[in-house]
């Protein structure tokens, strides 16, 4: 069973940071662009950033452009979020996502691009 389980999550003030983490299993990590979306309560979730499958090219969404930075370490099967001078408007649930990388486009359309979810973290940016 393929397996992306965030963590990292929590309550931050605005201006500060805080790293998320996703650990996947269940697949050829090396194989998969991944991908950070959000979303906040009443909202659609929404594109953070994706990383393709060797490290090498990232894309962001304009909102978090140069806030935040997507890695991964396909060694440990993992996949991060930093996320600096951070903005009560990036409080919202993060979802880590898969998408393989056969017949796959760069970047990714978008979340009905992505074959796997992660159940999400929670972040919080008080004012």
């Amino acid at each position: 069973q393929v397996q992306l389980v965030e963590s990292g999550g929590g309550l931050v003030q605005a201006g500060g940071s805080l790293r998320l983490s996703c650990a996947a299993s269940g697949l050829t990590f090396s194989s998969y662009i991944m991908g950070w979306f959000r979303q906040a309560p009443g909202q659609e979730r929404e594109l953070v950033a994706y990383i393709t499958w060797s490290g090498q090219t990232t894309s962001y969404a304009d909102s978090v452009k140069g806030r935040f930075t997507i890695s991964r370490d396909n060694a440990e099967n993992t996949v991060y979020l930093q996320m600096d001078r951070l903005k009560p408007e990036d409080t919202a649930v993060y979802f880590c996502a898969a998408d393989s990388v056969y017949g796959s486009t760069w970047p990714p359309a978008g979340a009905g691009d992505m074959d796997y979810w992660g159940k999400g973290t929670l972040v919080t940016v008080s004012s």
